[in-house]
């Protein structure tokens, strides 16, 4: 991707498409960018490096939501639709079990309901292929997209890993080796390995003796999130992107051809408007005719100490609760609250993940864990993301990304970039517009 200088050239390259000076002119010189998570950042990083002035606010810092402590897989054989036939079941559980790894917490709450009602229409077999064949072109560029951010220095380099899915039962396997094996109907590469217990306590020593059997899911990456967003915008505000913290905003609008952006402490003008804001994307975008409902998944996370670092990362797929390298110590990360994004932190989630890993595992001290925290994941109802124009003419969305956000947020901010700067939705956003 070469940056455009329309001092110097009549012609761009964005997204490998040829841009002449005279079209490129059309498109928006200003763009301010809601959200200041991975993929927010990614937008900023994408549009600036096309000659964009970009602006970047968020309700907290850099960060501070989704991308800070969630696992931080890279995993294309992981990234799948959400809603699914089993989706239904764990729902059901979620309502009268309080240490499930889904939790529901009904409340008069019109939005959660809407979203609630939504899901069912796609929980099912052919919902979940028709969404797989969305995911699957976006799956096959996301190392493309870490790899051109890594080259031109907007972040560390991902880590190259096989994920061990682990199980105590064979029993257990079967939901998770149903998804890989539909996405390798559905045209994706995917390699598996089945292993014993033993075989997989050889790769990974932190298994216990009550892990009977695993899936060793090859080829996949990882990175530290907070880390890597952290490198991104050092590197953004680098380039002249200016990042505005501690800026809720309330509202966008197009008036004399302008967007404003109303927020607490002021406005702001732009040509145009990325909503990237996460969570809260769904009520700055339904004015503009972003009708698909979004609600929080709140995951959580903290880090522990242990004996012997870690080797591979690990998915204890029945627990929902994934595990990954960190230095010294492992980040763990489960669960799924459908709750409020600004609610506070439930200690007694943080427990229920550990109930669930700790016997599984061997060497991590629990007790000496630190940094606990929760962060609220966007969900939409067909589990889908929401990337590309609405119906107002530039206000754009990067949302709903549900777990996802980390892994597509590179390759979102290049896709969306691509089709603000030149008008032409790409192929890859088939099936993810915001007004569908």
């Amino acid at each position: 991707m070469r940056i455009h200088n329309p001092k110097v050239s009549n012609e761009a390259t964005i997204g490998g498409r040829i841009v002449t000076e005279e079209q490129n002119t059309r498109w928006p010189r200003s763009v301010v960018v809601v959200g200041g998570g991975i993929v927010g950042l990614s937008c900023a990083w994408s549009l600036q490096r096309q000659g964009v002035s970009v602006q970047v606010v968020d309700r907290h810092h850099e960060g501070a939501g989704a991308s800070f402590g969630n696992a931080g897989y890279v995993a294309p054989a992981l990234t799948v639709p959400l809603p699914q036939p089993a989706m239904l079941r764990f729902g059901l559980r979620a309502m009268v079990t309080s240490n499930s790894p889904v939790s529901i917490r009904l409340r008069a709450d019109a939005d959660l309901l809407r979203f609630l009602k939504g899901i069912p229409a796609f929980c099912t077999a052919k919902a979940w292929r028709q969404s797989m064949d969305v995911y699957r072109p976006l799956n096959e560029r996301i190392f493309e997209a870490f790899d051109a951010q890594y080259e031109g220095g907007a972040g560390p380099a991902t880590q190259p890993a096989d994920i061990l899915a682990c199980f105590a039962e064979p029993h257990e396997a079967a939901h998770l080796l149903h998804d890989l094996y539909g996405l390798a109907a559905a045209g994706q590469r995917v390699e598996l390995e089945m292993l014993s217990g033993d075989a997989a306590r050889e790769r990974e020593p932190g298994l216990s003796e009550h892990i009977g059997l695993a899936v060793r899911i090859a080829g996949q990456r990882y990175i530290t999130p907070h880390r890597y967003v952290q490198e991104l915008a050092e590197r953004v505000r680098q380039q002249g992107v200016e990042i505005i913290h501690q800026h809720p905003v309330s509202s966008v609008e197009r008036r004399s051809g302008r967007i404003i952006v109303h927020a607490q402490s002021g406005q702001i003008e732009a040509d145009a408007v990325v909503l990237a804001c996460g969570a809260w994307v769904g009520a700055l975008a339904r004015p503009h005719g972003v009708n698909v409902p979004v609600h929080a998944g709140r995951g959580y996370s903290f880090t522990v100490p242990l004996d012997q670092p870690m080797e591979n990362p690990v998915y204890l797929s029945a627990a929902r609760v994934a595990i990954t390298p960190d230095g010294p110590n492992a980040r763990v990360t489960g669960l799924m609250d459908i709750e409020s994004p600004d609610a506070p932190i439930a200690k007694a989630r943080i427990e229920s993940i550990i109930q669930s890993a700790a016997p599984l595992l061997h060497g991590y001290d629990w007790a000496g864990r630190t940094n606990e925290w929760v962060g609220s994941r966007p969900l939409t109802t067909d589990g889908r993301p929401l990337i590309g124009a609405s119906n107002t003419e530039g206000v754009y969305v990067a949302g709903g990304h549900g777990m996802w956000g980390v892994t597509l947020g590179p390759l979102t901010g290049e896709l969306l970039a691509q089709q603000i700067l030149t008008g032409i939705k790409p192929p890859e956003l088939r099936g993810v517009e915001p007004c569908r």
